[in-house]
This record gives structure tokens, C-alpha cells and sequence, in this order.
């Protein structure tokens, strides 16, 4: 007699071979070569998910901007943003600007206590937390925390973190091409992929605040040009 599929046990099993199902808490990604690779086909709520760059402004936020819209009748947080936040970004993105919420705090234990309560009180459609260095209990802390309500939960670190360990059930590491970003899938709910995934993204055009400090560091990517300047709050 041949074994049950295991999602039919419960939708949080999978076997390794494939990836794992659970389509009800997960929100649409905007990309089809994307989803097929994201284990329930989209982004998962509840749930830390790690979204490793090389430096804030490589297409990071343009990959994450469909589910960002989808999410948008509820408060979005961003907490700790590397840059300046321009309203004009919010018009250009499709987003209600008055559903950005720019969060800052001077100190680590701040920022992680606020995050941890925005996750907790479940209010706010989307979390996006920028962060270099995190101890493993703080992300244990903010994983159980996100976990209690259907946030989603981004935390942007540095891609010199791809060897922390993490209770994250996904982490990509997003790299700039040409047009596009490499999505390498450094854990996810099911097998490992061979090559990273390439993502076209659209063009974004320069809306950082004339007031915000410019990041004049060369781009590590691989090409002969710089790519368009990313908005970045």
C-alpha cells in the first residue's frame, strides 16, 4: 500500500524531495519563476524570513514590492531603514503613504523590543527590519514573536551573515545582475537549487531625499555599468 502524501497528514509536512505546501499563510511574491521555487508558492506570514544583500540598494525592495502592495490595507513598519524615507517613494511604489510607518531607534535593544511588539500586537501587514548584527536569541525571540500573528516579517541583513545560524525557515541571498536580482536559496522548506534563480525586476527611477547621505561605494555586481540608484526609505 503506498504511503500518504504527507501533506494530507498535516499541512506543515513535506517531504525533502519537494517543497512544502502550505498555501494559506503565505502571500503572492508578484514573480512566476519566483513562486515556483517558494515553498506554499509566495512569501510566508508568521514567520521570520532572512533576506541576505550585499549592500542595501541592490533591487531588494523591488523584489519584495508586489507582496508589499498586497499587504498594504494594513500598516507596513520599516524599522531601522539604511536611508531617508521620500513620500514621493510611496506614489512611485503603489502604496498608500500613510501606510508606511518609518520606525528609528539609537539603540540595538530599542530596535529589537520594538519589533518584537509590532510582530506581537499583529496590527501591521508587513515588518521590514533592517539589522547588521542580531544574536541568535534575539532572532529566536523575534521568530516566536512573528509567529503569533499573520505579519509578514523581513529582517535585511548583511550577505556576510549567509553563515549565522538562523531559526528563519527561508533565507535568500539577493544578488544585483543586469535588470534583475540572483535569488539563491540559502534555506528553504525543501530541496537545495543548483543555481541561483535570476528575477527581472523593473526600473527604478532616482527618488532617494536630496537630503539623504548617498552610499558612493562601488557596486560589487558583475557588470560594466552601475545599476539605476534603489529607493530605499
Amino acid at each position: 500500500m503506498a504511503s500518504p502524501a504527507p501533506e494530507t497528514i498535516h499541512s506543515s509536512l513535506w517531504r525533502g524531495s519537494q517543497l512544502a505546501s502550505g498555501r494559506a499563510h503565505i502571500v503572492p511574491c508578484g514573480f512566476g519563476n519566483l513562486a515556483t521555487e517558494l515553498p506554499g508558492g509566495g512569501w510566508p506570514r508568521g514567520a521570520l524570513t532572512d533576506v541576505l544583500v550585499q549592500q542595501a540598494g541592490v533591487g531588494e525592495l523591488r523584489l519584495l514590492l508586489p507582496a508589499l502592495r498586497a499587504v498594504a490595507s494594513r500598516p507596513i513598519g520599516l524599522l531601522n531603514a539604511p536611508h531617508r524615507f521620500n513620500p514621493e517613494a510611496a506614489a512611485y511604489w503603489g502604496l498608500p503613504e500613510k501606510s508606511l510607518n518609518v520606525i528609528r531607534a539609537s539603540k540595538t535593544a530599542d530596535m529589537l523590543w520594538a519589533a518584537e511588539q509590532i510582530l506581537r500586537a499583529g496590527t501591521f501587514g508587513a515588518l521590514m527590519f533592517w539589522q547588521t548584527h542580531v544574536r541568535p536569541e534575539s532572532l529566536r525571540r523575534l521568530h516566536l514573536a512573528a509567529q503569533t500573528s499573520e505579519t509578514l516579517f523581513f529582517m535585511l541583513r548583511p550577505l556576510a551573515s549567509v553563515s549565522d545560524t538562523s531559526p528563519a525557515p527561508l533565507r535568500i541571498a539577493v544578488r544585483p545582475r543586469r535588470d534583475s536580482v540572483a535569488v539563491e536559496f540559502v534555506k528553504r522548506r525543501g530541496p537545495a537549487l543548483a543555481e541561483p534563480l535570476i528575477v527581472p525586476l523593473s526600473h527604478s527611477p532616482i527618488l532617494l531625499n536630496r537630503h539623504a547621505n548617498l552610499d558612493r561605494r562601488v557596486s560589487a555586481a558583475p557588470q560594466p555599468r552601475s545599476l539605476p540608484a534603489e529607493l530605499v526609505p
